[in-house]
């Protein structure tokens, strides 16, 4: 009898329970985490292994890692790129190539009268100790035929994960019970034990590795025990530098058999009062369809829009609809918006940021 081929589709029933997990909501680290998403997702751990197997044979999912929370270990900012329109794409290419410390690159376009229409390219960049973001824009600059840049930094955090699958089940204006607190990026120093066990754990974990005990090789790699290995994690969790453990999906191309994550991904911008920025952060980071939302400094370039959130959908009616939620839901609270706009994203490629001053300093000898 011919076996039944598994499948690798965001949508089927069983992916679609593991997902819901894995994708975002193993938060810090945790010892077992293949067994953790079985125990939460009520699947079989048998079935979770060899169905995250599949889904990443077929590319479904893109990686599968210890996320760490780069702002409190390296300089961090959102910019925006002015280009050329006839080099918008190779400027594109060459940050996506050539730097590595560059994660998100994205095409993003807004109505042309606009405040910010003429920054089409958008990436998110993260600076280890040695270097200042100022410098490393002007280097790219040069090199990639940019015109100008618009650097701005994450004063706070309300909201950071990603959960494509389960969150294509909420409904505008659906949010958490409170609001959104804010975190402060804080860089946090690291000795050289704790810099050997984060280089051996941030890495995306190999087919052969989704299985039980995927630590113990990385501990091996780091030159400690699984015990230290371990304990190291974790102090780095209690310090605000490890993230979560995530399966990432494919959102941005099709899979195997045509199926799309997501469509459409706008970066929505508010202007609210000065002295507002934390009250209007939290009201908005609530609402459960974000995937992230900062406060970011825009200034005159953006319309001084000073609160910022991404939002992700297969319909762009509905994800109009979330944003018109979150608009009905900060005048409910009173806050006053004084410029709202959305920049929506077309290309999009998504990569981790490297965070070692040991390779940053390698890259710019290389690069100037």
């Amino acid at each position: 009898m011919r076996a039944v081929p598994i499948s690798t589709d965001h949508t089927d029933p069983i992916n679609a329970r593991i997902l819901a997990v894995s994708e975002d909501r193993i938060a810090g680290f945790v010892r077992e985490p293949f067994l953790t998403i079985a125990e939460r997702s009520g699947v079989a751990l048998e079935t979770v292994l060899e169905r995250l197997h599949a889904m990443l044979r077929a590319g479904t999912i893109r990686r599968v890692r210890q996320t760490l929370i780069a702002t409190n270990l390296a300089e961090g900012a959102l910019v925006a790129w002015r280009v050329p329109e006839k080099q918008l794409d190779a400027a594109f290419d060459f940050i996506l190539k050539n730097d590595p410390f560059t994660g998100h690159v994205v095409i993003r376009s807004a109505d042309a009268e606009e405040a910010g229409a003429d920054y089409r390219l958008w990436t998110t960049l993260k600076v280890p100790a040695g270097g200042s973001l100022e410098g490393h824009c002007e280097l790219l600059s040069r090199l990639a035929g940019c015109e100008r840049f618009k650097l701005m930094p994450a004063l706070g955090v309300f909201a950071l994960g990603v959960g494509h699958v389960r969150r294509l089940k909420i409904e505008p204006g659906d949010k958490s019970a409170e609001r959104a607190a804010m975190s402060r990026p804080a860089i946090v120093p690291l000795n050289e034990l704790e810099w050997r066990v984060l280089f051996a754990l941030k890495r995306e974990l190999a087919l052969e590795e989704i299985a039980m005990s995927p630590w113990k090789a990385r501990a091996n790699e780091a030159g400690v025990s699984l015990e230290t290995f371990c304990e190291v994690a974790q102090s780095l969790e209690e310090r605000h530098v490890i993230g979560r453990f995530s399966t990432f999906l494919e959102h941005v191309k099709p899979s195997g058999t045509g199926q799309l994550v997501t469509e459409h991904n706008g970066l929505f911008h508010w202007a609210v009062p000065a002295g507002r920025e934390e009250e209007a952060g939290g009201e908005i980071g609530r609402h459960e369809i974000l995937t992230h939302c900062y406060w970011r400094e825009g200034g005159p370039e953006f319309n001084h829009v000073n609160i910022m959130a991404v939002g992700h959908g297969t319909d762009k009616a509905r994800t109009l609809a979330h944003k018109e939620a979150i608009d009905t839901h900060l005048a409910a609270c009173g806050i006053p918006v004084s410029y709202t706009n959305i920049f929506w994203g077309s290309r999009s490629e998504i990569k981790p940021s490297e965070i070692s001053p040991a390779l940053y300093r390698e890259w710019l000898a290389r690069m100037r």
